[in-house]
């Protein structure tokens, strides 16, 4: 049965990843964990989506084993109760290699939300990130849209202490949202934030955003709080409350700490 463009916010997508017979397709080589391709269908239905078995999982010196897969998911479930930037459904459950992540695949458009490029190709509008040099010694910045989409995400990658936040993780769907993925070394309780996103760094927030974290810090005290703590450790679960209230009190999108790399690499 030829794979549906499943729109992620459908009720019916989470069921299909949660419930869905998922058959391989191939592997994403370019991956630094094994993540695969497949096929997923339920009565009838059918996409596209991403599975990352736990086993498949490299070790980190600074994440205990087999927890990236559960991060995704923690990710996933801070976002949707928050309504605060899209990430795609995302689950554990089992499959043909074991328990594992398995999030909806996502259509993009061909433009991109982040890039590389000489100052006076720049899309107007974008915000810049870093001035530099390229491979010949001529200028370039790393840059990124200035959009709600982008900005929300910003604001979520603060909440979950997105350790590698890579232009490749920021997806702009054919639907028209900026979509967020590979979060599988987030939610640490040490300070780790090393994104492309900083466009805002020092501007307020938004109150749209304001409000978001609002109910989200809620949640954590009530639902939310106790379906992460399936996933992530005490210590882990009251840092994302932690870092909600402290994006509260301060009211600005926070600067890069000068102690830390505040930048992936490679960025993409």
């Amino acid at each position: 049965m030829p794979a549906r463009h499943l729109d992620p916010a459908d009720p019916a997508a989470k069921e299909l990843v949660a419930r869905g017979r998922l058959d391989v397709e191939g592997r994403l080589v370019d991956a630094s964990n094994v993540t695969l391709f497949c096929s997923v269908e339920l009565d009838g239905l059918s996409a596209n989506a991403v599975y990352k078995p736990v086993r498949g999982e490299r070790p980190l010196w600074d994440f205990p084993d087999g927890t990236l897969a559960g991060r995704e998911v923690a990710t996933y479930l801070i976002a949707e109760a928050a309504e605060l930037a899209s990430v795609p459904p995302t689950v554990l459950r089992d499959g043909p290699f074991g328990e594992g992540m398995v999030q909806l695949w996502v259509e993009t458009a061909e433009d991109d939300l982040v890039d590389v490029c000489a100052p006076e190709e720049l899309p107007e509008g974008w915000r810049v990130v870093l001035h530099a040099h390229d491979r010949l010694g001529e200028p370039a910045v790393l840059a990124h849209a200035d959009s709600p989409g982008v900005r929300e995400l910003a604001v979520l990658d603060v909440v979950v202490n997105n350790t590698d936040r890579k232009g490749g993780h920021v997806l702009h769907g054919a639907d028209g949202r900026v979509y967020g993925v590979d979060h599988g070394i987030c939610l640490h309780t040490d300070p780790k934030l090393r994104t492309v996103l900083w466009g805002w760094a020092g501007e307020p927030l938004p109150g749209e955003a304001i409000d978001k974290l609002r109910k989200l810090r809620w949640a954590v005290d009530h639902d939310l709080g106790e379906a992460l703590a399936e996933l992530l450790t005490p210590a882990e679960v009251r840092a994302v409350a932690a870092r909600a209230d402290a994006l509260l009190a301060d009211g600005v999108f926070p600067a890069p700490a000068e102690d830390w790399r505040a930048i992936p690499w490679p960025l993409f």
